[in-house]
């Protein structure tokens, strides 16, 4: 063989295996890219209004929460029975909880303070309750003492709780959730926004729910300082923040890509044997994360309910709203949200 022809046959050789080496290369990406899937994590959260397990001394107790709860012989499902299923779909279930639970402390001088039971727990761990904000005006009605044993009895049971900058993290289905709340109807407390939401930062959260007490009781429009509050928390990293305290509905925003509810009205309350508004709603949102990061989607609902399952006197047992009673609380709300430019809401 020539060296012409040698080099001929050794140039062929060379770029037939080229060849094979590309489409080698390239098949083996590909199978690369098939096996590869990236990991993606949901968090579905679920929100209510003031949940308050007891009967003030200076109510009629015959037809308070806590004879119900004797009538019920200590079975304390019947509560929460109706919701229970839907808490059940979630990751978290989080309540105001707004009173105490305990058997010591003496009240305090006010016009309305809530002790429950010790063992009215179970009304939580019994419905899949999970997380419960005690920055509230009702968090020490019976002194220091109903407070931490109130922190004791939801610890024992594993109910995360939360107020002030007294934050927690939750583990959830591998992301780090941070709870936080604030009760701005004392000054003192609302400046502990910043610190609370940078202390769960710290820890790690992945997503931040920050829950607020705040505003006017009775008033279906929030104030000024909860807007202006509200708008702070999200632009320090909140992605959720729930509202409490009117007693009554207020409106839905959406600011900076961020949900704001700034009131969720009354739920499981035993503060009022017949609230004149016994309308409220569940907030349920879920979050998606892919490779730890969260995805800029839109995936919340409201389920209307009512806090009684009798428009005539509060039967304490929260029920799911149907027919003409959703639809009035549906519009009713969407008005309410209008004034943040929201045309329509997503209920369920």
């Amino acid at each position: 063989m020539s060296i012409r022809k040698f080099l001929i046959f050794v140039t062929m050789v060379l770029f037939v295996a080229a060849i094979a080496l590309s489409v080698m290369s390239e098949i083996k990406k590909q199978q690369v890219q098939e096996e590869y899937t990236p990991s993606v994590q949901t968090v579905t959260i679920t929100a209510v209004g003031d949940c308050t397990l007891a009967t003030d001394i200076n109510a009629s107790w015959d037809e308070g929460f806590v004879a119900y709860a004797d009538q019920e012989e200590d079975d304390y499902s019947y509560f929460l029975r109706n919701v229970a299923p839907i808490f059940a779909e979630d990751d978290i279930t989080i309540v105001n909880f707004e009173g105490t639970l305990s058997n010591q402390g003496e009240r305090e001088d006010k016009t309305y303070a809530f002790r429950g039971k010790p063992e009215y727990v179970q009304v939580l761990t019994s419905s899949s309750v999970e997380a419960a904000n005690l920055a509230n005006n009702h968090s020490a009605d019976y002194g220091d003492v109903s407070h931490s044993d109130t922190i004791k009895y939801l610890n024992e049971v594993g109910i995360s709780n939360f107020a002030g900058t007294n934050t927690t993290i939750r583990d959830v289905n591998g992301i780090s959730v941070g709870l936080v709340g604030i009760n701005a109807l004392e000054e003192t407390e609302a400046e502990k926004l910043e610190r609370a939401i940078g202390s769960v930062k710290e820890l790690g959260a992945q997503l931040i729910i920050v829950s607020i007490h705040w505003g006017i009781e009775k008033e279906t429009s929030p104030t000024n300082e909860q807007i202006e509050l509200a708008h702070k928390a999200v632009d320090l990293g909140a992605d959720l923040v729930i509202g409490t305290h009117p007693h009554v509905l207020q409106g839905i925003e959406k600011y900076n890509g961020r949900y704001i509810a700034y009131s969720l009205g009354n739920f499981c309350f035993g503060g009022n044997s017949n609230p004149a508004d016994k309308d409220t709603v569940i907030y349920r949102q879920v979050f998606t994360f892919i490779e730890g990061t969260m995805q800029e989607d839109d995936n919340m609902v409201l389920i209307p309910a009512t806090i009684s399952g009798y428009d005539e006197y509060n039967n304490y047992q929260p029920a799911i709203a149907t027919g003409e009673r959703k639809i009035e609380i549906q519009n009713k709300l969407l008005d309410y949200s209008m004034q943040f430019g929201i045309q329509s809401l997503n209920f369920r």
